[in-house]
């Protein structure tokens, strides 16, 4: 079973879930995102993905922290493109002992949950202030605006905006721009809009874009996407905290 609610971190998500061992595992779909999870005990951080995958890890249950996109790098003190398309140990990038107190402390709380979110709330709260810039390039992307025109109102030029948008979320703003537009799309589709009004909707050229988009981003076409996210609502836990699933 998975849930989530607003995190107290402005624009973030927390997550819970427990992995039912006889339900199929969804891929994992591209969100713009990175998570700070605590599983059965260890912390992992789920990279910004892009492209659908599988996941592996195996923890009973699991609580996670999804950062709005380009807020996690500030927080963790790791540029995003250093993690892209990978799910790596909190040890890996921190001080091994620091991190096994902290995820010691985080079991040990009623609420695992609870307790991860007031860790990143603490930690976010000491690391430097977010980048209105970034959080603009997100807005406007997230709305559907062009690469070339976010540049242009917001000041940076293309060179710039792309080796900024690496280090922040993992890829340049054209892959962050067909992301936000796939959640924008598959939105759509949840809330039973037909495919062709979806892809005008979602900024596609026309049905066959989305389509293709769709298999190219998540491996699966808009009809078994569909189908897959009827019975949704009991995803089993993975590791990457995103409630979107193939």
């Amino acid at each position: 079973m998975y849930e989530e609610r607003p995190a107290l971190l402005a624009g973030a998500v927390l997550w819970t879930a427990e992995t039912d061992p006889t339900a199929p595992v969804r891929p994992i779909l591209p969100d713009g995102c990175m998570d700070l999870i605590w599983a059965d005990g260890r912390l992992l951080v789920a990279g910004p993905d892009t492209r659908a995958h599988v996941p592996a890890d195996t923890a009973a249950r699991y609580a996670g922290l999804r950062f709005a996109p380009g807020d996690a790098p500030r927080v963790l003190g790791v540029p995003a493109r250093a993690l892209r398309d990978r799910l790596v140990p909190l040890d890996a990038l921190w001080d091994a002992a620091r991190v096994r107190r902290t995820g010691e402390r985080i079991t040990e709380a009623p609420d695992p949950a609870t307790a991860l979110e007031e860790f990143v709330r603490l930690r976010a709260a000491a690391a430097p202030a977010p980048d209105p810039l970034l959080r603009a390039v997100v807005a406007r992307l997230a709305a559907g605006r062009p690469v070339a025109e976010t540049a242009d109102a917001i000041g940076l030029g293309a060179r710039q905006l792309h080796r900024r948008s690496l280090d922040a979320f993992g890829y340049g703003p054209k892959t962050l721009a067909r992301i936000l537009r796939l959640q924008r799309a598959l939105a759509l589709v949840r809330s039973g809009v037909p495919y062709a009004e979806t892809a005008v909707r979602a900024g596609c050229a026309d049905q066959a874009h989305l389509s293709r988009e769709v298999r190219a981003l998540t491996g699966t076409t808009l009809g078994a996407y569909t189908a897959s996210s009827a019975s949704a609502n009991n995803d089993t836990a993975h590791p990457s905290g995103s409630s979107t699933t193939a």
